[in-house]
Protein backbone atom coordinates (compact mmCIF):
# COMPACT_ATOMS: atom_id res chain seq x y z
CA UNK A 1 0.00 0.00 0.00
CA UNK A 2 1.62 3.56 -1.07
CA UNK A 3 2.44 5.76 2.30
CA UNK A 4 0.41 8.51 2.74
CA UNK A 5 2.63 10.86 2.24
CA UNK A 6 3.32 9.61 -1.70
CA UNK A 7 -0.82 9.22 -2.22
CA UNK A 8 -1.46 12.93 -0.95
CA UNK A 9 1.41 14.34 -3.33
CA UNK A 10 -0.43 11.98 -6.22
CA UNK A 11 -3.84 13.82 -5.39
CA UNK A 12 -1.96 17.16 -5.15
CA UNK A 13 -3.00 17.44 -1.37
CA UNK A 14 -1.84 20.41 0.33
CA UNK A 15 -3.69 20.80 3.35
CA UNK A 16 -4.90 24.07 4.81
CA UNK A 17 -2.98 24.20 8.35
CA UNK A 18 -4.02 28.02 9.63
CA UNK A 19 -7.37 28.85 11.07
CA UNK A 20 -7.11 32.51 9.94
CA UNK A 21 -6.55 31.67 6.72
CA UNK A 22 -9.70 29.16 6.23
CA UNK A 23 -11.88 32.00 8.51
CA UNK A 24 -11.35 34.09 5.78
CA UNK A 25 -11.78 31.97 3.28
CA UNK A 26 -14.75 31.28 4.83
CA UNK A 27 -16.00 35.08 4.77
CA UNK A 28 -15.27 35.19 1.30
CA UNK A 29 -17.18 32.43 0.23
CA UNK A 30 -20.25 33.30 2.14
CA UNK A 31 -19.74 37.01 2.31
CA UNK A 32 -23.92 36.91 3.51
CA UNK A 33 -24.10 33.87 5.76
CA UNK A 34 -27.71 35.22 6.87
CA UNK A 35 -28.76 33.77 2.62
CA UNK A 36 -27.81 30.42 4.03
CA UNK A 37 -26.95 29.33 0.68
CA UNK A 38 -26.40 25.36 -0.61
CA UNK A 39 -22.54 25.12 -0.76
CA UNK A 40 -20.06 22.62 -2.40
CA UNK A 41 -16.74 22.17 -1.14
CA UNK A 42 -13.96 20.67 -3.41
CA UNK A 43 -11.64 18.62 -1.09
CA UNK A 44 -12.58 18.90 2.35
CA UNK A 45 -9.44 16.90 3.25
CA UNK A 46 -9.24 16.98 6.76
CA UNK A 47 -11.64 19.39 7.28
CA UNK A 48 -10.41 22.51 8.27
CA UNK A 49 -12.36 24.82 5.61
CA UNK A 50 -15.63 22.64 6.20
CA UNK A 51 -15.61 23.50 10.05
CA UNK A 52 -15.82 27.30 9.25
CA UNK A 53 -18.02 27.01 6.49
CA UNK A 54 -20.54 24.81 8.00
CA UNK A 55 -22.18 27.79 9.75
CA UNK A 56 -22.97 29.68 7.44
CA UNK A 57 -24.59 27.26 5.09
CA UNK A 58 -28.12 25.64 4.78
CA UNK A 59 -26.31 22.88 3.43
CA UNK A 60 -22.95 21.99 2.81
CA UNK A 61 -21.31 19.14 0.43
CA UNK A 62 -18.26 18.39 1.16
CA UNK A 63 -16.25 16.35 -1.19
CA UNK A 64 -13.07 14.08 -0.48
CA UNK A 65 -11.35 12.19 -2.92
CA UNK A 66 -9.28 10.40 -0.56
CA UNK A 67 -10.95 7.23 0.42
CA UNK A 68 -8.62 7.06 3.56
CA UNK A 69 -9.83 10.88 4.94
CA UNK A 70 -13.90 10.01 4.37
CA UNK A 71 -14.39 8.12 7.74
CA UNK A 72 -12.47 11.17 9.94
CA UNK A 73 -14.51 13.57 7.90
CA UNK A 74 -18.30 11.72 8.53
CA UNK A 75 -17.25 10.92 12.54
CA UNK A 76 -16.37 14.80 12.75
CA UNK A 77 -19.34 16.44 11.19
CA UNK A 78 -21.55 13.56 12.56
CA UNK A 79 -23.48 16.14 14.98
CA UNK A 80 -23.80 19.05 12.24
CA UNK A 81 -26.93 18.43 10.45
CA UNK A 82 -25.89 20.90 7.46
CA UNK A 83 -23.16 18.85 6.35
CA UNK A 84 -22.85 15.82 4.10
CA UNK A 85 -19.48 14.20 3.43
CA UNK A 86 -19.21 12.68 -0.17
CA UNK A 87 -16.37 10.47 -0.58
CA UNK A 88 -15.64 10.42 -4.06
CA UNK A 89 -14.72 13.22 -6.90
CA UNK A 90 -15.98 16.50 -6.88
CA UNK A 91 -15.67 16.22 -10.77
CA UNK A 92 -18.14 13.36 -11.22
CA UNK A 93 -20.41 15.39 -9.20
CA UNK A 94 -23.60 16.55 -10.90
CA UNK A 95 -24.63 20.14 -10.43
CA UNK A 96 -27.24 20.97 -8.20
CA UNK A 97 -30.74 22.30 -10.43
CA UNK A 98 -30.75 25.05 -7.76
CA UNK A 99 -28.48 28.24 -7.43
CA UNK A 100 -25.62 27.30 -5.46
CA UNK A 101 -21.49 28.19 -4.48
CA UNK A 102 -18.85 26.61 -4.73
CA UNK A 103 -15.21 26.43 -2.86
CA UNK A 104 -12.53 24.99 -1.82
CA UNK A 105 -8.50 24.17 -1.24
CA UNK A 106 -8.28 23.09 -5.08
CA UNK A 107 -5.72 20.68 -5.39
CA UNK A 108 -2.99 22.62 -7.54
CA UNK A 109 -3.20 19.74 -10.32
CA UNK A 110 -6.81 19.64 -10.93
CA UNK A 111 -7.64 23.69 -10.97
CA UNK A 112 -8.54 24.32 -14.30
CA UNK A 113 -11.32 21.03 -14.16
CA UNK A 114 -12.55 22.35 -11.31
CA UNK A 115 -12.96 25.82 -13.04
CA UNK A 116 -14.19 24.43 -16.33
CA UNK A 117 -17.17 22.12 -14.03
CA UNK A 118 -18.07 25.65 -12.48
CA UNK A 119 -18.53 27.71 -15.63
CA UNK A 120 -20.47 24.70 -17.11
CA UNK A 121 -22.81 24.77 -13.63
CA UNK A 122 -26.49 26.22 -14.98
CA UNK A 123 -26.95 26.96 -11.72
CA UNK A 124 -24.03 28.30 -10.12
CA UNK A 125 -23.73 31.52 -8.48
CA UNK A 126 -20.18 32.20 -7.98
CA UNK A 127 -17.26 29.77 -6.66
CA UNK A 128 -14.39 30.74 -4.18
CA UNK A 129 -11.27 29.13 -4.77
CA UNK A 130 -7.53 28.81 -3.27
CA UNK A 131 -5.60 28.16 -6.05
CA UNK A 132 -1.90 28.17 -7.33
CA UNK A 133 -0.86 31.77 -6.98
CA UNK A 134 0.17 32.37 -10.74
CA UNK A 135 -2.84 30.51 -11.66
CA UNK A 136 -4.85 33.27 -9.46
CA UNK A 137 -3.11 36.19 -11.10
CA UNK A 138 -3.18 35.23 -14.67
CA UNK A 139 -7.19 34.46 -14.73
CA UNK A 140 -7.84 37.59 -13.04
CA UNK A 141 -5.42 39.84 -14.94
CA UNK A 142 -3.52 40.65 -11.55
CA UNK A 143 -0.27 40.41 -13.92
CA UNK A 144 -1.81 43.10 -16.15
CA UNK A 145 -2.80 40.76 -18.66
CA UNK A 146 -5.53 38.20 -19.70
CA UNK A 147 -6.05 34.46 -21.08
CA UNK A 148 -8.62 33.57 -23.79
CA UNK A 149 -10.92 31.78 -20.54
CA UNK A 150 -11.61 34.98 -19.03
CA UNK A 151 -12.28 36.97 -22.05
CA UNK A 152 -14.17 34.74 -23.09
CA UNK A 153 -16.58 34.31 -19.86
CA UNK A 154 -16.75 37.82 -18.79
CA UNK A 155 -19.85 38.73 -20.30
CA UNK A 156 -21.33 35.99 -17.80
CA UNK A 157 -18.76 35.87 -15.13
CA UNK A 158 -16.61 38.48 -13.34
CA UNK A 159 -13.40 37.04 -11.81
CA UNK A 160 -11.56 38.66 -9.09
CA UNK A 161 -8.37 38.34 -7.14
CA UNK A 162 -8.74 38.52 -3.41
CA UNK A 163 -5.12 37.92 -2.55
CA UNK A 164 -2.50 35.84 -1.52
CA UNK A 165 -2.04 32.76 1.21
CA UNK A 166 1.84 32.03 1.95
CA UNK A 167 2.79 28.54 1.04
CA UNK A 168 3.46 27.93 4.98
CA UNK A 169 -0.29 28.48 5.78
CA UNK A 170 -0.42 24.49 4.43
CA UNK A 171 0.96 20.93 4.92
CA UNK A 172 3.10 19.85 3.65
CA UNK A 173 3.86 22.92 2.51
CA UNK A 174 4.18 23.42 -1.39
CA UNK A 175 6.58 24.61 -3.16
CA UNK A 176 4.67 27.82 -4.14
CA UNK A 177 2.01 30.68 -2.74
CA UNK A 178 -1.48 30.22 -3.17
CA UNK A 179 -3.92 32.75 -4.47
CA UNK A 180 -7.91 33.36 -3.73
CA UNK A 181 -10.22 33.26 -6.93
CA UNK A 182 -13.31 34.76 -7.22
CA UNK A 183 -15.54 33.87 -10.10
CA UNK A 184 -19.30 35.24 -9.92
CA UNK A 185 -22.02 35.27 -11.90
CA UNK A 186 -24.33 38.38 -13.43
CA UNK A 187 -26.98 38.87 -12.28
CA UNK A 188 -27.59 40.25 -15.54
CA UNK A 189 -25.34 38.89 -18.68
CA UNK A 190 -23.20 41.72 -20.37
CA UNK A 191 -24.92 40.10 -23.44
CA UNK A 192 -27.85 38.26 -24.29
CA UNK A 193 -27.40 34.79 -25.93
CA UNK A 194 -27.13 35.58 -29.68
CA UNK A 195 -24.59 38.28 -28.72
CA UNK A 196 -22.38 35.96 -26.97
CA UNK A 197 -22.43 33.36 -29.61
CA UNK A 198 -20.60 36.34 -31.80
CA UNK A 199 -18.41 37.55 -28.87
CA UNK A 200 -17.04 34.24 -28.45
CA UNK A 201 -16.18 33.58 -32.14
CA UNK A 202 -14.24 37.33 -32.12
CA UNK A 203 -12.39 36.76 -28.61
CA UNK A 204 -11.17 33.14 -30.00
CA UNK A 205 -10.43 34.36 -33.18
CA UNK A 206 -8.29 37.19 -31.53
CA UNK A 207 -6.56 34.85 -29.22
CA UNK A 208 -5.80 32.55 -32.79
CA UNK A 209 -2.68 33.78 -33.11
CA UNK A 210 -2.86 33.93 -37.03
CA UNK A 211 -1.55 36.40 -38.59
CA UNK A 212 0.77 37.33 -35.69
CA UNK A 213 -1.27 40.18 -34.06
CA UNK A 214 -4.72 40.41 -32.79
CA UNK A 215 -5.40 43.07 -35.56
CA UNK A 216 -4.18 40.68 -38.23
CA UNK A 217 -6.38 38.11 -36.73
CA UNK A 218 -9.23 40.22 -36.63
CA UNK A 219 -8.70 41.38 -40.37
CA UNK A 220 -10.10 37.84 -41.09
CA UNK A 221 -13.22 37.53 -40.51
CA UNK A 222 -13.72 41.94 -40.84
CA UNK A 223 -12.17 44.00 -43.31
CA UNK A 224 -9.78 46.56 -42.24
CA UNK A 225 -11.17 49.96 -42.17
CA UNK A 226 -13.78 48.36 -39.32
CA UNK A 227 -10.95 46.82 -37.25
CA UNK A 228 -9.15 49.89 -37.97
CA UNK A 229 -12.29 52.15 -36.43
CA UNK A 230 -12.62 49.27 -33.78
CA UNK A 231 -9.25 49.51 -31.99
CA UNK A 232 -10.38 53.51 -32.51
CA UNK A 233 -12.97 52.70 -30.81
CA UNK A 234 -11.55 51.21 -27.96
CA UNK A 235 -8.28 53.07 -27.73
CA UNK A 236 -6.40 50.44 -28.73
CA UNK A 237 -2.79 50.43 -30.13
CA UNK A 238 -3.08 48.15 -33.63
CA UNK A 239 0.23 46.67 -32.47
CA UNK A 240 -1.26 46.21 -28.93
CA UNK A 241 -1.02 42.38 -27.87
CA UNK A 242 -3.75 40.37 -26.97
CA UNK A 243 -2.91 39.49 -23.70
CA UNK A 244 -3.13 43.24 -23.22
CA UNK A 245 -6.93 43.88 -24.19
CA UNK A 246 -8.87 43.99 -21.25
CA UNK A 247 -11.91 43.15 -20.83
CA UNK A 248 -13.46 46.53 -21.66
CA UNK A 249 -11.31 47.00 -24.56
CA UNK A 250 -12.74 43.43 -25.47
CA UNK A 251 -16.41 44.81 -25.25
CA UNK A 252 -15.41 48.03 -27.27
CA UNK A 253 -13.89 45.64 -30.24
CA UNK A 254 -17.37 43.65 -30.01
CA UNK A 255 -19.31 46.64 -30.16
CA UNK A 256 -18.20 47.99 -33.62
CA UNK A 257 -17.21 44.38 -34.98
CA UNK A 258 -20.58 42.57 -34.38
CA UNK A 259 -22.98 45.12 -34.25
CA UNK A 260 -26.73 44.08 -33.49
Amino acid sequence: MARPTAVSRALSQNFLADRATADRLARLAVPHPHHRPLLLEVGAGKGALTDVLAPRCGELLAYEIDPRLVPALRARFSATPQVRVIGGDFLAARSPRTPFSVAGNVPFSRTSAVVDWCLRAPALTDATLLTQLEYARKRTGNYGSWTLLTIRSWPRFEWRFLGRVARTRFRPVPRVDAGIVRIERRGTPLLDPPAYDAWRHLVELGFSGVGGSLHASLRRAHPRRRVDSAFRSARLDPRALVGEVSPEQWMGLHQVLEPR
